[in-house]
């Protein structure tokens, strides 16, 4: 096939001109095209009072040497993008694989596991997402929290409550690989062009569970509700893993694909002499805006328009203090969702559903934290430093699980909030107005408000008085990472442990983390046959 880049039409123009415009501009007739399709959609509005869209297509034509050989611009073959399996290696298995953790990276290293026959043992803490669904519900009215069917654990992880963004800075073909089996299990088809692709959580739910059946009928085993207690080495090597209620699996061979919030079995598999390293994140707040504002701020004239929906950022900035301040997991006419795991301990985050219809847009704000800021150098203390805020903030939005909020007018000006303005909390379980400079370090809320008024300067409107700040944000990404080795991807202290995706530190969203299930799967597959 050939591929064609930088075709342009307003946004008024009706798609069917892309069409016409590959005719045109390849001097063809419509007989001597025999396919064509979108590989790519972006948006240019960089001029004032115009907008295009810009698609770069995939086309097979009748005589594809004569159109390459008249090397026209932007015209070249398309590079092959198919996902290639991997060879097995000579080794056989004695056990069934097991991995540990249905998100995203669980979820695809277990699809490629039973696409390539091994037939592997997924254990999962939490509910399948129809009572995930349930208990999530039970939380957000009635502030009852059950610690492992909750945002955070359950089929699909927390990206089956999100905003279900797609995108990723990571340059690998096991991308759309990813991409393709979410389309396969019921995602619209234009993920796989749209620059910033998203699905949203009320598809998602159906995603993962097609998913989850695809794996069953291929041979593999999805156990629920059940939590991996304790991991068997003997002598440096994985022998089994122990699940709650005394059951042993034996195998010698697990990918860990836990999530950042998995902390009891971090604890586990550090005890277990699993080696472990401190890492960076970032905490911070969410922060509100109408959707309105954003869309006006990125789109000018153009905003309401059918073609465009709800509008997107992602600022960053580096304040007076050195430390990195960013916006994350933008959730364009979404909602802030209660999002706590362990009782006594609150957390937030952001959730759209695929219409991205809700009145306000919310975002992650987000400060830069290094292992020096967590007052231990012990390799788990940046999970005690979340803990530590997480505690604060429950106790601040009255110890019910209600969340501690702020104007930003009142933050930039230090003082506390009295009263509600034009931007309405989505926050389920409801806030109470205070201080946020009472939860979080002076560092994180110095950086906040430089960040604040840095990206006001970028997106007129960011840092409106009546904005909404809602804490705590503290999951943004893991505090550690499961040391591995670069090329066998098993943990550097216990051979046939392959850590993997978000929580192990590998990975940043769910594409990412996919894209590293695959790699662990990969890994474990060239090296061992599957048993016969």
């Amino acid at each position: 096939m050939i591929r064609v880049s930088q075709i342009k039409i307003s946004i008024d123009d009706p798609i069917e001109k892309v069409k016409e415009l590959l005719l045109k501009q390849l001097k063809l007739k419509e007989s001597d095209l025999l396919e064509y399709r979108i590989y790519k959609q972006s948006i240019d509005a960089r001029r004032r009072g115009k907008l295009d869209f810009v698609y770069t297509v995939d086309i097979a034509v009748k005589d594809e040497a004569k159109i390459l050989a008249r090397k026209l611009p932007n015209v070249s073959i398309t590079p092959d993008i198919e996902y290639k399996y991997p060879e097995m290696g000579t080794e056989v298995m004695k056990h069934r694989p097991v991995v540990v953790g249905f998100g995203p990276a669980g979820m695809f290293s277990a699809l490629i596991l039973a696409e390539m026959g091994y037939c592997p043992i997924v254990l999962e803490r939490g509910g399948a997402v129809e009572d995930r669904v349930r208990s999530i519900a039970e939380f957000w009215s009635e502030g009852k929290l059950d610690p492992n069917s909750n945002v955070q654990f359950g089929e699909g992880g927390a990206g089956t409550f999100s905003d279900g963004k797609l995108t990723t800075r990571v340059k690998d073909l096991r991308g759309r690989k990813v991409l393709e089996a979410l389309v396969e299990a019921g995602a619209p088809e234009d993920i796989l062009y749209m620059a910033h692709p998203h699905v949203g959580t009320d598809l998602l739910r159906n995603i993962v569970k097609n998913i989850r059946e695809k794996i069953i009928s291929l041979g593999g085993e999805v156990r629920f509700n059940t939590q991996a207690t304790g991991f068997i080495i003997d002598d440096g090597q994985i022998t089994g893993v122990k699940i709650k209620g005394g059951e042993i699996i034996e195998t010698e061979h697990v990918i860990v694909a836990i999530g950042h919030s998995a902390r009891d079995t971090f604890y586990e598999l550090y005890e277990s002499g699993v080696h472990f390293t401190a890492k960076p994140f970032a905490v911070g707040v969410r922060v509100e805006h109408p959707q309105s504002l954003i869309d006006v701020a990125q789109y000018k004239e153009f905003a309401g328009h059918e073609k465009l929906g709800a509008a997107e950022y992602r600022l960053t900035h580096t304040a007076s203090n050195g430390r990195g301040v960013y916006t994350f997991c933008m959730c364009p006419g979404g909602l802030v969702v209660p999002s706590s795991s362990e009782k006594g301990r609150l957390v937030t985050n952001g959730m759209s559903e695929h219409a991205r219809d809700q009145d306000n847009a919310n975002s992650a704000l987000l400060v830069q934290v290094f292992p020096e800021d967590f007052g231990s150098d012990h390799p788990l203390a940046g999970v005690e430093f979340q803990r530590r805020l997480e505690e604060k903030a429950f106790g601040l939005g009255g110890s019910n699980y209600t969340a501690p909020a702020q104007l930003v007018g009142d933050f930039l000006k230090g003082q506390a909030s009295k009263k509600l303005g034009s931007v309405t909390p989505s926050y389920a379980l409801g806030v109470k107005l205070t201080n946020l400079r009472r939860l979080l370090p002076d560092y994180i809320t110095d950086a906040m408000a430089d960040g604040l008024q840095a990206f006001d300067r970028k997106l007129k409107g960011f840092a409106m008085d009546d904005a909404v700040m809602t804490g705590v944000e503290s999951r943004s990404s893991s505090p550690v990472r499961m040391d591995r080795d670069s090329e066998t991807l098993q943990s550097l202290t216990v051979k046939g442990l392959y850590p993997s995706g978000e929580g192990a530190g590998f990975a940043g969203g769910i594409v990412s983390a996919g894209i590293d299930g695959i790699k662990c799967a990969e890994a474990m597959i060239k090296q061992f046959k599957k048993m016969s």
